[in-house]
């Protein structure tokens, strides 16, 4: 049996998973939007998001999962609209089972729609966060979905070099390239996503 990372609080954590089979998760642009309020919806109680992207087949998440104070002093009694907040993982299920229940119905598909269990990885060092940025936000040209992040609207980039407001957590991730010049620098260089994902032991 796979053995998974468990959640811990006041840790970072990549967090990915893709379609069943490898099958597409996204089909029309209202996918993507739905799944990323499903997101805020049950994942901003229990964590702060740093970057991520959503591809067709699969998606990336960088966040931080709060530390339980944090948790418990923003949701009384663990309890958010009516609606229990649970664990970490129970959180992040919430959104993938809702999802997919709202993708079956759509697309009239039965069955499962993501792996199981959603994979998640422990982030330690300010090196890994920044290569795991680099990473995720240079994903859409890796896999061949346009020539530069600029294009592609469904990640958190266009966020970071905009000065709109925003749930990213975005001051802290442009801190860890010195400067949004740096930032953009960084970002429009040459990705070797292979070396990458070696390094980050993906």
């Amino acid at each position: 049996m796979q053995k998974i990372e468990p959640f811990t609080y006041g840790n970072f954590y990549h967090v990915y998973n893709r379609g069943i089979n490898g099958c597409n998760i996204f089909r029309e642009n209202e996918n993507y939007a739905y799944f990323l309020k499903l997101y805020h919806q049950h994942a901003s109680s229990i964590a702060d998001t740093y970057a991520w992207v959503l591809m067709p087949n699969h998606f990336h998440f960088l966040v931080r999962v709060k530390e339980e104070a944090e948790i418990e002093s923003a949701n009384p009694d663990r309890v958010q609209n009516s609606v229990r907040v649970g664990t970490p993982s129970q959180q992040m299920s919430k959104i993938f089972n809702a999802y997919a229940q709202a993708f079956n119905k759509r697309f009239q598909r039965h069955g499962g729609l993501f792996e199981r269990p959603f994979q998640r990885k422990r982030v330690q060092t300010i090196a890994y966060l920044r290569e795991l940025v680099l990473y995720i936000h240079n994903n859409p040209i890796h896999h061949g979905f346009c020539d530069h992040i600029l294009d592609y609207p469904w990640s958190s980039y266009l966020t970071m070099v905009c000065v709109k407001p925003t749930r990213l957590n975005r001051n802290d991730v442009i801190g860890w390239f010195d400067d949004q010049a740096n930032f953009k620098y960084m970002h429009d260089q040459k990705v070797e996503i292979e070396k990458i994902e070696n390094w980050l032991e993906l």
